[in-house]
């Protein structure tokens, strides 16, 4: 949520962002949360006067009373306070609602790298990495791929479960946990400290990390109780110092967690294809810092670092988007897609967000930090190190050999015990 405080005194920082997003509804809304942001200060000290004028005519009743005088004008004055103060206290409490939905539901302040655009199709290029090479022989998609060697069971899981789940079998399988190792080996290294958190949360908790909207098309709530199950470990993450008041000197808080992950996946692309892109259910290791205000983007360009470090290792052409204004999420500072090459497509696929929060998520969490200048509300970021399944597509895709076969990447081999190709004999 945004901060009214700073609204107050720089509405203009605002402005300028919403400007930027060619959103006028934004400014409008902006304008009348300053307006009712005034009535509702202005209403605190009439309450408060009513509440004053209530305890000093009760001390004059109490003095009349005492002097042997009528008190009858003065308890005529206090018998009508008490429907006064409940109307005055009735609109404070619509006025307050108001002024908080406001500051929960306009958008963040943007980042001046981020580039105006009405859609996604409007993101923008800003690095590659790896070399596409031009396939010498026809490749399968990893579908007719995996089924052809027995590494995976679509029509079972279908069956079991429905669409957008899978079984992965034996070598094949062990990649994946392989990649989960590889990565978690690597996060390690970097002086992250690994978290296994819970993959059930609280519904208010994960609404500080989402809104409303994502939260319906994405999030599985349990019926008959208020949680749900994370679509991502980041919300897990962010939840473990709400509340809380770090030190400076203990910031940053770098995380990494593996988890498994659920998504409803509700909307445009739904799953209505067969296969590991895009599933409910899916292996992902994400990395999250906790930071102070002023480190926030030295810490976004780390965490993206880190991501491109582990798909260069793994040898697979990728690149970099910046997202534009139309595919940023409203409680994001700036973010950055890490999208790998997938040949059978001939196109890019995201396999990794970056994104830099600033104090939007941790505000309505209330997790804040000491420093110099008194208490602040810490910066939040997180970034995808590895979702597993869509790593598998593109490994797959690139690493099949023309008899049908899958190369192991070579960082991998050393977490398959040496194993270089998986081959329909190894599952």
């Amino acid at each position: 949520m945004l901060d009214i405080k700073r609204i107050r005194e720089q509405p203009g920082f605002y402005k300028k962002s919403y400007k930027r997003m060619k959103r006028p509804e934004l400014l409008t809304k902006l304008d009348q949360l300053v307006v009712s942001d005034v009535q509702l200060r202005k209403l605190q000290v009439e309450l408060d006067k009513l509440k004053s004028s209530r305890n000093s005519l009760s001390q004059e009743i109490n003095k009349l009373k005492k002097a042997g005088k009528s008190a009858d004008a003065v308890l005529k004055k206090v018998k009508a306070l008490p429907a006064k103060i409940k109307k005055a206290e009735e609109k404070y409490a619509n006025l307050e609602e108001e002024v908080c939905k406001a500051l929960n539901e306009l958008p963040n302040l943007i980042h001046d790298s981020v580039p105006y655009g009405k859609d996604d199709s409007k993101n923008v290029e800003i690095k590659t990495g790896g070399k596409i090479k031009e396939p010498k022989f026809p490749i399968k998609n990893h579908v007719e791929l995996l089924e052809a060697l027995d590494a995976v069971d679509f029509d079972a899981s279908a069956k079991a479960s429905g669409n957008g789940f899978y079984y992965l079998k034996g070598d094949f399988a062990l990649l994946n946990q392989a990649l989960i190792k590889f990565v978690i080996d690597l996060m390690a290294s970097k002086k992250y400290t690994y978290i296994e958190p819970p993959l059930l949360l609280w519904k208010d908790v994960l609404m500080g990390a989402t809104d409303t909207e994502s939260f319906a098309a994405s999030i599985y709530e349990v019926e008959g109780e208020n949680q749900a199950l994370i679509g991502t470990s980041e919300y897990s993450l962010l939840a473990m110092h709400q509340g809380g008041v770090l030190r400076k000197q203990d910031l940053p808080k770098k995380y990494f967690s593996y988890t498994i992950c659920f998504r409803k996946e509700i909307g445009s692309h739904g799953i209505n294809e067969k296969g590991l892109w895009r599933t409910h259910q899916f292996n992902k290791v994400e990395q999250f810092i906790f930071c102070a205000a002023e480190d926030s983007e030295k810490y976004y360009d780390e965490l993206l670092a880190n991501t491109e470090e582990i798909f260069k290792k793994l040898e697979l052409p990728y690149r970099i988007i910046e997202l534009c204004t139309g595919d940023l999420a409203r409680w994001k500072f700036r973010s950055a897609d890490v999208e790998v090459w997938r040949p059978t497509t001939k196109s890019y696929g995201e396999v990794a967000s970056c994104s830099n929060c600033t104090d939007y998520q941790a505000r309505k969490l209330k997790i804040r930090y000491d420093s110099e200048e008194g208490r602040k509300v810490v910066h939040t970021l997180n970034n995808t190190a590895m979702a597993t399944s869509r790593a598998l597509v593109a490994i797959a895709e690139h690493y099949q050999q023309k008899d049908g076969s899958i190369k192991v990447p070579k960082v991998l081999q050393p977490y398959m015990n040496g194993k270089k190709i998986i081959s329909k004999s190894s599952n």
